[in-house]
């Protein structure tokens, strides 16, 4: 009786772990859904679907790798202007067009494909292929009068008293009571290398190189350079604003990290207050954000790249100092007593007995992040206004010129992937790799 007492005992203690468990089992996904689910109503979630537009998205995907065309004509006194992306710096010299306009007392545009705009004395015309003449009338008195070949206007025209916008696949036609605008997409970011103005525009890559090897390798550099469009050079240097940056905030913030850190190691500091004090220190400057950081210094400070260099500084001295203590109190203490054998003074110790130990952690950490924080600069830089996160929002802002955007981030993730590059070198270099060793 005793054993059939014990086995129920043990088959109903056994019963309850594994109903245990597969409570557990069950409970942990059901909280997950339901989080999940809390979340997808406090979000409004099906609200940001329904706002979502996908032409927007499309236009804007479609910004990031090509360029427009825009025909402008003013309506007031039948003015015609043909730019790239709509700048003044990417105007085509007066009585000049592309091969697709042209231009007269009546300005014609093809935009291929049989969609032909026509810019008329008075009227304004899209003949779109499958569909008709579309005539678009600018007054003073009574708006854009508008002519359509059918009774309903079709979705892909947007149509109001003072406006018209008609989008198809060949182009972009909009006409107000002051202005009449086409623009037509085409591939890759136009003007990169020479603007309209540069003798080297146009040419193909054989002859600009021919030019080149001829003596116009400079004046061919120093239009690249000066592209007033893409600013190759204010983009270099803001590149290097960037990665300086990171530079002085990272390796300031070791050096002021680590003589902090010694008084924060219980084996280096045996008072308990000044230890105390000062890993609350570290956890302070550490706690708060770098760009609530930036925000204070450029209250302070002013804007400037110097700025966002003590932002990442007084973050990281705080990171600097918790993982370099921790470093410092796992330290081996026979080379320290060796070092003391020989008489050597404390100074010496540490010299000798103690960073030699810690300097492949040290030196690993800075590397790390010096990296991260050459990404991180990019952000700051966006509100300290210094560096390439100054020129990524400000195209950011204008929403116009997406290649630019896109240019940017380029730029920056080459930069991250180069600066990853050269930290490994270096660590390599400074610490050693695993095969070095063995």
């Amino acid at each position: 009786m005793a054993t059939l007492d014990t086995n129920a005992g043990l088959q109903l203690q056994a019963d309850r772990i594994f109903l245990r468990k597969r409570l557990v089992a069950f409970s942990i996904p059901a909280l997950i859904l339901a989080y999940l689910t809390y979340v997808f109503f406090a979000f409004n979630i099906p609200d940001v679907i329904e706002k979502a537009n996908g032409d927007n998205a499309r236009a804007l995907v479609a910004d990031t790798y090509s360029h427009k065309v825009h025909v402008t004509r003013d309506n007031r006194n039948a003015a015609v202007t043909v730019a790239i992306e709509g700048e003044k710096k990417g105007r085509y010299p007066e009585g000049t067009s592309p091969e697709w306009v042209s231009l007269g007392d009546t300005t014609v545009i093809d935009l291929g494909e049989g969609h032909i705009v026509t810019f008329g004395p008075e009227t304004i015309t899209y003949d779109v292929p499958g569909y008709g003449l579309i005539k678009a009338t600018p007054t003073r008195a009574q708006g854009v009068i508008q002519e359509y070949p059918t009774d309903e206007i079709p979705a892909w025209v947007n149509a109001s008293k003072n406006r018209m916008a008609v989008t198809t696949e060949a182009g972009r036609l909009t006409v107000t009571r002051n202005r009449s605008e086409v623009f037509r997409y085409f591939g890759g970011w136009e003007l990169f290398f020479f603007t309209l103005d540069s003798p080297y525009h146009g040419l193909s890559i054989g002859e600009v190189l021919s030019r080149a090897l001829t003596g116009e390798a400079g004046a061919i550099v120093s239009d690249f350079w000066n592209n007033a469009m893409w600013r190759h050079g204010d983009v270099a240097w803001a590149i290097g604003e960037t990665i300086l940056m990171a530079f002085l905030g990272t390796f300031g913030a070791a050096v002021v990290a680590l003589p902090f850190s010694f008084l924060a190691a219980k084996n280096f500091t045996p008072l308990l207050t000044v230890r105390f004090a000062m890993r609350r220190f570290f956890d302070f400057v550490r706690g708060v954000d770098g760009l609530v950081w930036t925000i204070i210094l450029t209250r302070a400070f002013g804007l400037g790249p110097l700025t966002g260099a003590l932002a990442i500084l007084i973050t990281d001295t705080g990171s600097f100092g918790k993982m370099f203590s921790e470093a410092l109190e796992n330290v081996d203490k026979k080379q320290i007593e060796g070092i003391r054998s020989t008489g050597a003074k404390p100074l010496q110790r540490y010299r000798f007995g103690v960073i030699p130990q810690i300097t492949p952690i040290l030196l690993s950490q800075v590397l790390y992040y010096l990296e991260s924080n050459t990404r991180s600069a990019t952000v700051i830089g966006a509100i300290t206004g210094g560096g390439i996160g100054l020129l990524l929002t400000q195209a950011i802002i204008t929403q116009k010129d997406w290649e630019e955007v896109t240019y940017y981030i380029v730029l920056v993730v080459l930069m991250v992937m180069f600066m990853d590059w050269v930290s490994g070198w270096l660590r390599g270099r400074l610490i050693g790799t695993a095969e070095d060793k063995h």
